[in-house]
């Protein structure tokens, strides 16, 4: 793996395993008291796809890789704008199941997007990246958009993986819900009969 394909997978660990198992151990552990207002969730999918998009410009991952500490913010508000997302998504139950669901594919949608766009650019998007790579840079422009195709494909393979599962999930759990709802007052009406 070239040094773009590794730092995109360091990206899905980040946001893709490492925030919604934070989000998840948050939510068993502290007991929430208050409603989730009905923005929350736009603004959290809002956050996480615009951080998303923002740091993977050009000159921001450009940035990135000549400052450690952009590189940090980087990896950190990455980390942060998915924790918050997911954590709206799990929190949201009963009749504001569905908008979970479309968060979820809306989301894992535009990250496609991206990944698509890695992987069938016709140039090498991020020159600079492996430049700064001595171990990478002895290689060939192919080896270079080689590496940024890898890129993608393992993001396309991880994210909607990720955003989908967690949807079917949350698509049962719903229809679970709505079951037992349905039986419950059927058997209340059958004892006022």
């Amino acid at each position: 793996m070239g040094p773009l394909a590794t730092h995109m997978a360091v990206h899905i660990l980040l946001m893709n395993l490492a925030a919604p198992l934070a989000a998840f151990a948050v939510t068993r552990v502290r007991l929430q008291r208050r409603e989730i207002a009905g923005w929350a969730l736009a603004l959290a999918t809002f956050a996480q796809i615009a951080a998303l998009w923002a740091w993977h410009a050009p000159p921001s991952l450009n940035r990135a890789l000549e400052f450690p500490t952009v590189h940090l913010l980087m990896n950190a508000s990455l980390f942060l704008t998915a924790f918050l997302f997911w954590r709206v998504v799990l929190r949201l139950h009963g009749q504001r199941s569905w908008q979970p669901i479309v968060a979820l594919l809306i989301t894992s949608k535009l990250y496609c997007l991206l990944a698509v766009l890695f992987v069938f650019a016709p140039r090498a998007l991020y020159p600079a990246f492996a430049a700064s790579h001595a171990a990478h840079a002895t290689g060939a422009v192919n080896a270079t958009l080689a590496d940024q195709q890898l890129a993608g494909l393992i993001m396309l393979v991880a994210c909607p993986v990720t955003y989908v599962l967690a949807g079917i999930v949350i698509a049962a759990r719903w229809l679970l819900t709505m079951e037992k709802d349905e039986a419950g007052s059927r058997t209340g009406a059958a004892a006022w009969t």
